[in-house]
């Protein structure tokens, strides 16, 4: 009983990771539609997590999402999206991040041209394999990726350890 309740548990996790590589597109471009409307800029997705050297790193910082009392003057609409955003480049990032995850070569080309938005038979088309091969090695690749500690507690509890972030 507790390993069809595992079983069931995991094929929702590698369903879950697989919609999330499908919606990866339309997200970065809501991120930055979000990051205009609510920062008034873009934030850089390639300055998350990036240490700081020097007299930089000494230097207090302030905090990079908004504060206590920012959020309280925030109106419902623009909280609600404040979450959104906050939900999506969680997302984003951990699947930007998965890469690292993969092994074989193969896998990582087939994985980013799954997150540019190849179709099965483009993919197959520039490795010169066959679709079923690139459809099993998505499975493949989604199995293999959902397995990590860290993805396996986002898609649980919605949450990602910030601490390697």
């Amino acid at each position: 009983m507790v390993e069809a309740i595992e079983t069931t548990e995991l094929k929702d996790m590698e369903y879950t990771f697989s919609q999330m590589i499908k919606d990866y597109s339309w997200m970065r471009k809501e991120i930055d539609r979000l990051q205009s409307n609510i920062h008034g800029y873009l934030i850089p997705m390639n300055s998350w997590g990036v240490a700081q050297y020097g007299i930089d790193a000494a230097m207090p910082k302030g905090s990079s999402g908004k504060s206590k009392e920012e959020m309280d003057r925030m109106d419902a609409r623009e909280r609600r999206c404040f979450k959104r955003l906050t939900r999506y480049e969680t997302e984003v990032y951990l699947v930007e991040t998965a890469v690292d995850l993969l092994d074989n070569e193969v896998d990582k080309v087939i994985y980013d041209c799954l997150l540019d938005g190849m179709s099965f038979r483009e993919i197959a088309l520039h490795l010169g394999i066959s679709k079923d091969g690139v459809q099993k090695a998505k499975k493949n690749i989604v199995a293999q990726i959902v397995q990590d500690e860290q993805v396996e507690t986002f898609l649980l509890y919605g949450e990602i350890d910030n601490k390697d972030k």
